[in-house]
């Protein structure tokens, strides 16, 4: 039955970034398919709270570490603590970003003229950097298994530009306008050439890789800016929260067995535009 393949039942899934808010949602769809979530995150603190109230809703067996993805050691002992737990990895699911908020507050330092070194380098350390180093150490014990899946969260803005205009203060002159990081666009453009690299490099190893391209989530942003880029979107709204479970699911499931490599994007039409 076409059900069963969506049977993640024992399957060890580590979520880099999940005790953020999408990460929160990986982990669900993780533990609703019956699999194992292990929420990897900077945050101590927030990734034991998270696993443990994914566990007492799903009644999984979840684990919250505190990983910091841009050194390797950590990450090798990420993956030591997930073997002795479980034994194995099954899934990996690079979502791990930052993500400045454009809030209008007068950040000069997001316009690319003024975007400072420092906050480039952090950027497509935690996001790109992050995601190779995930991917090197999991997908190898993955790939020595013979078997595993790697998903790498990109975005609407790895397929397409941001449009800056949705980000326009009345207020502001010019020089002073907020705008979407350069940094964001390209880690998630990035996340897309690893994909289809990784795709390619560990096809014979049984190990599957595609990208999920979401489109913006509604988190109670200014109604100003929601008419803006709703705007753009043909279904006319941002998505909610849980909207990418399902396509979480099928990437990461025997339901997909036959799809690496491949971008699935996710965000209410804007892109056909």
């Amino acid at each position: 039955m076409v059900g069963k393949r969506f049977d993640l039942t024992g399957h060890v899934a580590v979520i880099t970034g999940g005790a953020g808010m999408l990460g929160k949602m990986h982990a669900e769809i993780i533990a609703e398919a019956g699999g194992c979530p292990v929420i990897a995150d900077i945050r101590e603190g927030l990734a034991k709270e998270t696993a443990e109230i994914v566990r007492a809703k799903y009644g999984c067996h979840s684990l919250g570490l505190k990983t910091d993805i841009t050194n390797r050691f950590e990450v090798e002992q990420l993956k030591k603590a997930i073997l002795k737990e479980f034994g194995k990895v099954d899934i990996l699911i690079n979502n791990a970003a930052n993500d400045p908020k454009v809030d209008g507050k007068n950040k000069t330092w997001t316009r690319f003229e003024d975007f400072p070194i420092e906050i480039w380098h952090q950027d497509l350390a935690v996001g790109l950097t992050g995601a190779f180093l995930c991917s090197q150490v999991l997908g190898t014990e993955m790939a020595n298994r013979g078997r595993g899946v790697i998903l790498n969260i990109s975005s609407d803005l790895g397929i397409i530009a941001p449009d800056q205009r949705i980000y326009h203060s009345e207020a502001l002159p010019v020089e002073r306008q907020p705008a979407k990081p350069v940094t964001y666009s390209v880690v998630k453009t990035g996340l897309i050439g690893l994909t289809r690299y990784l795709a390619t490099y560990w096809a014979s190893k049984g190990v599957r890789v595609n990208a999920l391209c979401p489109g913006g989530v509604d988190t109670g942003q200014p109604e100003e800016f929601k008419k803006r880029v709703c705007h753009r979107i043909p279904l006319g709204r941002l998505a909610n929260q849980d909207e990418y479970k399902g396509a979480v699911l099928f990437l990461v499931s025997d339901a997909a067995s036959y799809m690496t490599g491949t971008t699935l994007v996710v965000d209410g039409g804007r892109t056909c535009w």
